[in-house]
């Protein structure tokens, strides 16, 4: 173990030029042509087999290497539409098409760039160590995690005809925690999110006589306003759920009243129950503050994008935290707890009937973290994913990320066989026949 992470430590530092690459070149939801060409390559250099333009932009390899497990690596390739303030030499400058027609910066503000090399460099690591291990190595690099429709098309578009049936699902994502450590928390770990696109219509007018009007601006400000009592009246204290309006659409000019004003908004909860009642009480506010502005169409309520609730396995996450902890030392493996950011990673575990294992890299500068920490100031000082001031470290991100995958790699092509709870009888039958 010693000699794979001083190996992922001389492959991470091999990568950067290729990190900086693929930062400076970010690429929207299944617009990934690029990056998944690079990627591409370079598995086919490392001798994988590779398919390519699965879910549409998805890259797959597979590395046979005897009888044993297959494991299961995944990595997320999408940025989004923001416009970079980092001041790096290597920002991005792009600019990209969204979904709806509009001309957009481009940028790798939630560190998928970072996935995409520690799991290029993850399975070289693999590869040079391949007499230790047995098994099948699978690598999937997936499209449109942003979009929460990814890894469903990969599935959709024949993922596991492709690929033997993985023994487990793995995965990382890097987050506003201090570079050098890992964060995986067991059960219910990241929240699913639904996000909702609103229409409200009302009538346009003269800005001079608005009693002419049914003014949709005033009607879309008072939903997002009370929208606010989803979580703060309708959410037990016990419960978790976070509601956030990130856009708002109205008008063309000062002097006129629109016609009709458009919402974005996204609601996250680890808890059916809290989810449908949150569901029913902002499309009854939507509604109701429709009603009370007089307006004689009911607005539109569409679901656009739906994340299920990332569920860490325990049993297999016990079992690659031992594996951390003995590689990276207790202090480098912490539990965050459950985060309220989405993932559809579980898609693929879940497709496959296998345990999911998930985890957050940091990927802030140390110094710099336990600082802000000290003063009490991390919110402001640290800047989170999908900020246009987000970006890892280079050093040690890459490294650890590297060096996780890999370890939590060996740990399941180990040659003691892991059942799952739920077929543990399964299993007892089997080997009593």
């Amino acid at each position: 173990m010693t000699q794979v992470l001083a190996n992922a430590k001389v492959t991470a530092a091999r990568l950067v030029e290729l990190y900086k690459d693929l930062h400076a070149h970010p690429e929207l939801s299944f617009e990934e042509h690029r990056t998944a060409g690079i990627v591409a390559g370079r598995l086919k250099a490392l001798g994988l087999e590779v398919s390519t333009g699965v879910g549409r932009t998805g890259v797959v390899g597979i590395a046979r290497n005897g009888e044993g497990p297959t494991v299961l690596l995944r990595a997320d390739m999408d940025a989004l539409p923001v416009l970079e303030d980092t001041g790096l030499d290597y920002a991005s400058t792009a600019r990209g098409t969204d979904p709806e027609g509009h001309d957009v910066p481009v940028m790798h503000a939630c560190g998928h760039d970072v996935h995409v090399v520690c799991l290029l460099g993850a399975t070289e690591v693999l590869l040079g160590c391949r007499e230790h291990w047995s098994g099948t190595l699978v690598v999937v690099f997936q499209p449109a995690e942003e979009a929460g429709s990814g890894a469903k098309a990969m599935i959709d578009d024949g993922l596991f005809d492709l690929v033997p049936a993985p023994t487990v699902v793995l995965g990382q994502h890097v987050a506003p925690a201090p570079a050098g450590v890992v964060g995986v928390h067991a059960g219910d770990a990241f929240a699913g999110a639904d996000s909702f696109n609103v229409r409200l219509f009302g009538r346009g007018g003269h800005g001079s006589r608005p009693e002419t009007t049914i003014d949709p601006v005033v009607m879309a400000a008072a939903a997002v306003m009370r929208l606010q009592t989803v979580v703060s009246r309708d959410t037990a204290g016990t419960d978790m759920a976070v509601l956030t309006v990130g856009q708002l659409h109205a008008g063309t000019k000062n002097n006129i009243i629109p016609d009709e004003a458009t919402l974005g908004l996204t609601l996250r909860t680890t808890n059916t129950a809290v989810r449908e009642r949150s569901v029913a009480a902002l499309r009854r506010i939507i509604s109701a503050e429709a009603a009370a502005s007089g307006a004689d169409r009911e607005p539109e309520i569409t679901l656009a994008e739906s994340f299920p609730v990332l569920h860490n396995d325990p049993a297999a996450t016990a079992r690659t935290v031992g594996a951390f902890q003995a590689a990276f030392g207790e202090e480098r493996v912490m539990d965050p707890g459950a985060v309220t950011g989405s993932e559809d990673v579980g898609e693929f575990s879940t497709a496959a009937g296998v345990p999911l294992v998930y985890w957050l890299l940091g990927g802030a500068d140390p110094v710099a973290f336990a600082a802000a920490q000290s003063a009490g100031t991390t919110d402001s000082d640290i800047p989170s994913n999908h900020s246009p001031h987000y970006a890892p470290v280079i050093s040690p991100t890459l490294e650890m990320g590297v060096g996780a995958l890999s370890v939590a790699a060996l740990e399941w092509f180990d040659s003691g066989t892991f059942v799952h709870p739920a077929g543990e009888a399964e299993a007892e039958e089997q080997a009593a026949g």
